[in-house]
Parts: structure tokens; C-alpha cells; sequence
């Protein structure tokens, strides 16, 4: 796992925007996996400004999604759908044919469930993923003590969880679903190459867990430590209660600049 430390929230979009530009221009038909939240967003302004100033190509990318709500109607503003359309495919000028998710609104949720664990390996796999990670080591919404083998598959939120979600349902959790659709732990590294984005002072000790504890499976994230090329992205105050700190910034200010993320 490499550890990189930023100043900010803006610096770390940027750095994962260029890896991924780097990504399209190997393979400008990758399968990109997002995630939703705030987090993520300065990531996607990055990389929309490069495809509108002509230095990045993303016609030919697909986007594939990390998670969605059970029970709202696709066009549901807050669902995972309409905000990955609004936030990632229309800013990089993509059409609906180019991404993918999970039917949260299907009756039979498991068997929804399969069938995108099914196309996810079936388009060649996961490219490179873009997580974030909850205040209690969750990424996607595999809450802790998920399996770490565990496929895409129907899960119950905890209570902090839609607590966390609810300023994206006007502040009312009685409005959070109870339930969503997520990748699985598993499907997750299946990816290429996992990159978690960590910003804010919340977020460190989940972090400080994930990156120098044990793998477990009551920090959901540690099982990035598994991957064989799995980077964390933190801006100074996420990155505040790493013990090896100052090795993570020694180690990535001497490494050579070819190899990227």
C-alpha cells in the first residue's frame, strides 16, 4: 500500500485526476469505478477541466459505480445513479452508454446483485476504483466486519452511516434508505488499482487504522493492505494521526516520477 500525503483536498483530486488521465491515455477505453459523496468531487473537477481544455480524452472511457441505494427510483435525485450522471459522466461529456451500475429498484435485489457482480468481470474488470472511507473504515457500504471475500451483495446501514448521509436528504435521516447495493469488499480488489481519497481531520483515525493496523474486518478498509497496488490519498489533516508520517513523505518525495500513483 503507498501512502501519499497533499496539502488539501484540492491537491489530492489533482494528483488522482493525472493518474487517471495517465490510465486513458494507455487505455483510453478503462473502466473507471467512482464513488459518491464529497469527497470524491475535487477529484472529478480535475479531470473534467483536462477533458475541457483538450489535455485529457475520455470519449472512449466507461464509468462503473461502487454502491447504490435500495428502493429510490432511478431518477431520483439523491440516488447513486443521477449523481454519478450529474457529477462524473455529463462533466467529461460522456453519454449514459458509457456507464454501469447496480438496479437498486429491481424486485429481485439479490439477483440484481449477481448480475452486476457478472458485468463488472464480463467488461474486463475494474480499471482503477475510487474509494472513499466512512468514519468507522467502511468503503463502498461494506460496513465493519463485512467478509474481506465478500461479493456485491445487499447491505443494512448502521445508524451512523445514515447519520453521515443525511445532509444529502436535507439533514431528515428518517429520508436515508436502510439498505443498498454494494460492491463487495472482494469485487473491490478485484480492481486494478483501488485509490482512496482521505480528506479531514474526521477521517484520520479511520485512516491511521486502515493504513497501520491489522487487517480486519471491523475496519473494512484494511483489506487494502492485501492489494498488490492499492494507494491511499490524505490531505495533511487526515494523514494527522499516521505514526509513519514522515516516512509515507520520504518515500514518496524519492520516488521517481515515471512510475506515477
Amino acid at each position: 500500500m503507498e501512502v501519499v500525503i497533499v496539502p488539501d483536498a484540492s491537491a489530492g483530486g489533482e494528483l488522482i485526476a493525472e493518474a487517471i488521465a495517465a490510465l486513458l491515455s494507455r487505455k483510453p477505453d478503462a473502466l473507471l469505478g467512482v464513488a459518491t459523496g464529497s469527497t470524491p468531487l475535487p477529484i472529478y473537477q480535475a479531470l473534467a477541466a483536462k477533458v475541457r481544455s483538450g489535455a485529457v480524452d475520455a470519449s472512449d472511457a466507461r464509468i462503473c459505480q461502487l454502491d447504490e441505494y435500495v428502493g429510490l427510483p432511478a431518477g431520483h435525485p439523491e440516488s447513486y445513479r443521477s449523481v454519478v450522471l450529474r457529477e462524473v459522466v455529463e462533466p467529461l461529456g460522456l453519454s449514459e452508454k458509457s456507464f454501469m451500475g447496480p438496479d437498486g429498484s429491481a424486485e429481485d435485489v439479490q439477483a440484481a446483485c449477481e448480475a452486476y457482480d457478472k458485468a463488472l468481470a464480463e467488461a474486463g474488470g475494474v480499471d482503477l476504483q475510487l474509494l472513499g472511507i466512512g468514519t468507522d473504515g467502511h468503503i463502498g457500504f461494506n460496513e465493519p466486519c463485512s467478509s474481506l471475500a465478500s461479493r456485491t451483495r445487499i447491505k443494512t446501514l448502521t445508524e451512523q452511516t445514515r447519520l453521515d448521509n443525511a445532509r444529502f436528504f436535507d439533514d431528515d435521516i428518517a429520508q436515508v434508505p436502510h439498505h443498498v447495493i454494494t460492491q463487495g469488499i472482494g469485487t473491490i480488489l478485484d480492481s486494478r488499482h483501488p485509490i482512496l481519497l482521505a480528506t479531514g481531520e474526521g477521517k484520520a483515525e479511520a485512516v491511521a487504522r486502515t493504513v497501520e493496523g491489522p487487517v480486519a474486518s471491523v475496519v473494512p478498509a484494511s483489506a487494502l493492505q492485501l492489494h498488490p497496488h492499492a494507494t491511499v490519498v490524505v490531505d495533511e489533516a487526515a494523514a494527522s494521526k499516521l505514526k509513519l508520517a514522515d516516512y509515507f513523505r520520504a518515500t514518496y518525495a524519492a520516488k521517481p516520477q515515471w512510475q506515477g500513483l
